[in-house]
Formats: structure tokens, sequence, C-alpha cells
């Protein structure tokens, strides 16, 4: 029997590396030994402390049961203190705190609770590929705004102005950027709040990104002032605490539009399991120690990525944040894809290509930080022996 697909899904298809991941899967069973360089999923440890925690919890008889669908005190007063400590930002824990299944899981809550279709929702382009889902799922009407590197892959926001924005309910924004690597300063975002305020548009701001490879302390956009009046924040501590199979996310925001989310939240899950809970708090109490040490090994890992982009002729932007590497490539090739589908063919390597995240991106590639140094220095020695194969072919053709 044929089963028609909801309408909601006529624009929304698999997501990419779900895809993409079967298609490596496949070729690794084949033999080739590829080296992913495209998901930024942490390869390293949670800290010692936060999987004792687990443990420990996980060994008592009564932690095993439904949890409450707001999460317990504990977590959501741990959420609150390092909101504190680390943004500045004084948090109500009974209130202004929903802790949730990782952030992915808030941004399919956020548009379920405030989209509809009439609507219109802006996204960056380019961006992370799931705000495009949750927007289309929603029923709302999707409206791209640029990022690009004349402009410091930040949006125009006196243009925005200048469009007709009468529609539009929510805007999601993502500092620092994926897959960009652009960090925002306190003067950006401040204009950002002014213009959602003056528009009437609800912001919703993706902050997974800010502790890894920072030079400058890492910015919540609740802490400008007036900023609660317009805008939720959505952080994870998958990138941050090497926790991203765990799902522990956290939705940020004024009482009101926390508890709305919560209505459509209470019917979609049964809580977060108690463990992973007690644990979390364990990551969320780890002092500065524990970030240096991360991005000790993350600097590290970067300059192999460095050298690897720059064995192929792109060209990596300077002071990018995250785990990811963000480079435009060469003339040689037509984009993105065309690079990424070489490399994988000739080397063995597998590159994000940037059209995935948007038009904006299609003359770039991105590659993660997340395998070992040893893998790393495999796919760098891969790509050079590949690229040089391919000079001295070429070579010879020339000469012939």
């Amino acid at each position: 029997m044929q089963v028609p697909v909801a309408s909601r899904l006529a624009h929304t298809g698999e997501y990419y590396f779900s895809r993409k991941l079967r298609e490596l899967t496949a070729l690794n069973a084949a033999g080739a030994n590829i080296i992913n360089l495209g998901i930024g999923s942490p390869d390293l440890p949670p800290h010692p402390s936060v999987t004792a925690a687990l443990a420990a919890s996980a060994a008592q008889p009564h932690a095993h049961g439904y949890q409450g669908y707001q999460g317990t005190p504990a977590l959501r007063g741990a959420m609150a203190e390092f909101y504190q400590r680390h943004y500045g930002v004084a948090l109500d824990p009974a209130s202004e705190i929903l802790p949730l299944l990782g952030s992915k899981e808030g941004l399919m809550h956020v548009a379920m609770t405030f989209l509809e279709a009439g609507d219109a929702v802006l996204i960056p382009n380019p961006g992370y590929p799931t705000y495009r889902a949750v927007a289309e799922i929603s029923g709302a009407e999707v409206r791209e705004y640029d990022l690009t590197a004349a402009t410091g892959w930040l949006p125009d926001l006196d243009a925005l102005a200048a469009s007709d924005l009468s529609r539009v309910k929510l805007m999601l924004v993502n500092y620092p950027h994926m897959p960009t690597g652009t960090a925002a300063d306190v003067a950006f975002l401040t204009r950002l709040v002014a213009f959602a305020q003056a528009h009437g548009i609800l912001l919703v701001h993706d902050n997974p990104y800010g502790f890894i490879l920072n030079e400058t302390p890492p910015l919540s956009l609740l802490a400008v002032p007036g900023a609660r009046e317009v805008a939720m924040e959505l952080n994870s501590l998958s990138k941050s605490h090497n926790l991203a199979g765990w799902r522990v996310g956290m939705l940020c925001g004024r009482a009101d539009l926390v508890a709305t989310v919560l209505r459509f939240k209470s019917n979609m899950d049964s809580g977060m399991f108690l463990p992973v809970q007690q644990a979390a708090v364990a990551a969320l109490a780890l002092g500065e120690q524990w970030f240096w040490e991360l991005n000790a090994t993350y600097r590290f890992r970067r300059a192999l990525v460095l050298a690897l982009l720059r064995a192929l002729g792109c060209e990596p932007a300077a002071g990018q944040v995250g785990l990811f590497v963000w480079a435009a490539v060469p003339a040689e090739y037509a984009d993105g894809y065309a690079l990424s589908d070489a490399v994988l063919a000739g080397a063995r390597v597998f590159l994000t290509p940037g059209g995935i995240f948007g038009s904006n991106g299609r003359s770039y590639v991105r590659a993660s930080l997340c395998q070992p140094e040893s893998v790393l220095c495999e796919a760098l020695a891969r790509v050079r022996k590949w690229r040089n194969a391919s000079h001295a072919s070429a070579t010879l053709g020339m000469t012939a």
C-alpha cells in the first residue's frame, strides 16, 4: 500500500549527513578506508568526573524512571550558574531555563511553538541546514538573509530593514557562526537586538561554539541590554563538554516564552535520563582548566587541518572559532562539491562541500577538527601524495 507523505515534508529531504554517512560506510565496507573530516562529533571523551557521576547515578535503583519535563532543579541551577559565571547573565533557574535533549531538538520545539503557515522566518545563507528544515516543517515561509565574505559573514541589517518584514516572526542567528567560524562582537549583537525590537521579530540565537578556539570571552546574546524582550538562546554541552551523543542542551529566555515552548516539548518527550542530568551538573561545574586543555588539543589539530586545506590550494580565513575550518576552494574546481568529490576519490578523505549550507557556501569546503592527530596526519599525507601525483601527471601531459 502506498501511504501519501504529509505535505509538510514536501520540501524537506533526508539530512545530508544521514545520506553521506551511508555512502561512506558503504565505501569503507568495500575496503576504501575513508578518513571522514565532515562531521563535528567530538572524538574526545568527557571529563572523568562526568562519566563517574553518570555511573554513580545509574547504579541507584531509583534513577531509571520517567523524569520531569523541566529537568531537575539541580540541573537548571547548574545551567543558571554556568550562564552567570561565563556570560555574566542572571537567569531564574525555575522559569527561564528549559533543559533539552540537545539544542537541535530545541530548534524544532521553538519552530513548532511559534511558526505556522502565513508566517515568515529569516534563516542565514550559509547556515546550519536544520534551520531550513524546522522552518519548512512548521509550514512557515523561509526567507534567507545573505552572509558573505564581503560583509564579514554578518547580515546586512540595514538591507533587511528596508525589505518587507511584515510577516517575519522569527530570525534564526548563530554566532560564533557555523560553518564559517565567524564570531560576532557586542556591537553587532547590540545592533541585532535593536533591529528585532524595531520590527517585532523574535530572535532565536543558537550558541554552541563559543568555548572552542575562541580567543575572546564567549558571549551570550542575552547579555545585551533589552535582549530578553526579543530573544531566546539555545546552548549545548555537545561541543564544549564532549557530550554530543548524550543529548544535553538548554533553551534560555524570558519566563513566558520558555513556558510556551514547554507546552509543545512536554508532548514530545518524557524527560531526560536522570544519570545524564546528574552528569551534566558535573560537566557544567568544570573550570577554565577543562577548556584550556580542550583547546590546546584543538589548536594543534587546527594547524594540521590548515596545512591539509592549503595543500589543496584552499584559502582558510583567519580568526575562525569552533570545531571546523572553512576555506575557499581554488579556481581549478567549479565549487566545493567538485573539490570534495575529487579529494574523496583521489585521497580517500571526505570534506564537507560548503553548498550544503546554502548557495553562498558553494565556493567553500568545511573540514572538521574531530579526529585524532594521527588520523589528521594520515589525511594530510594522503592529500599531499595525491596532489603531487596529480601535478606530476599534469606536467607529463603538457610535455608529451
